[in-house]
């Protein structure tokens, strides 16, 4: 996720609920055991979260409180943040990077940014964001275009369609879905990826978060209007 803050003296924050310019999200909470798996997928070193973690444990505190602890250190400054936590673990990370997110019913989250555009916290790891000049969020068109050794089309296109699930949830992902001519052959690879992978969406959501239906029919009402564009997305790609 390429996040950055509105006031970079100010901490990350979100809100429960829905509504308003904001970006639309979950908030999701896994046991202890998981935290290796998380790392991982964030392109993060597991011992390195796993000595994270430890360092929160041994000042009796939540992952995110200590981390917001840091991060407050810092005034908030993100390249400050990581360097800090470069300097803590001896390790920073080119893909992810975890940061603390202020909840405003006093919870604080964790959040995995794409180490930043302006550096990873070491200045011998290039992060991706750099290496390939991505100082905002891409469109479609922008990330197929990335001159990457290796590039995997399909995969990204894939990739693409798995984050525009979240509509269907009712998530806000207007961001991901502009304004798409109807006609361009990109469109219609992104709908042939979004339709097998929709089949199922929701009860495969339920099951992975281990919410009741019920529950997840109150949590997610299917409130948020669609954007035209992802309605012609669904549509092309027959998704109701």
């Amino acid at each position: 996720m390429d996040i950055e803050p509105v006031d970079r003296a100010a901490p990350i924050s979100a809100s429960i609920g829905s509504g308003g310019a904001a970006i639309g999200g979950l908030l999701l909470t896994f046991d202890r055991e998981y935290a290796p798996t998380i790392a991982r997928r964030e392109e993060y070193d597991a011992d390195a979260f796993e000595r994270l973690i430890g360092l929160a444990d041994r000042a009796g505190k939540a992952l995110g409180e200590y981390l917001m602890e840091i991060a407050s250190g810092t005034n908030f400054d993100l390249l400050a943040y990581r360097i800090a936590l470069r300097t803590m673990l001896d390790y920073t990370s080119p893909g992810y990077i975890f940061h603390p997110i202020e909840i405003d019913d006093g919870r604080v989250a964790i959040i995995a940014i794409g180490s930043g555009f302006e550096g990873s916290g070491d200045p011998r790891i290039v992060s991706r964001r750099q290496e390939f000049a991505m100082d905002r969020l891409l469109s479609l068109e922008e990330s197929v275009r990335v001159e990457i050794p290796g590039f995997d089309r399909a995969g990204q296109i894939g990739y693409y369609a798995e984050c525009i699930l979240g509509g269907l949830h009712g998530l806000e992902v207007a961001d991901l879905a502009p304004r798409f001519d109807p006609d361009a052959a990109l469109l219609r690879e992104l709908a042939a990826h979004l339709g097998p992978i929709a089949v199922g969406e929701r009860d495969r959501f339920i099951e992975a978060t281990s919410i009741e239906a019920v529950r997840y029919g109150e949590r997610f009402p299917f409130l948020s209007p669609r954007t035209s564009s992802l309605t012609a997305i669904l549509e092309l790609a027959r998704v109701v």
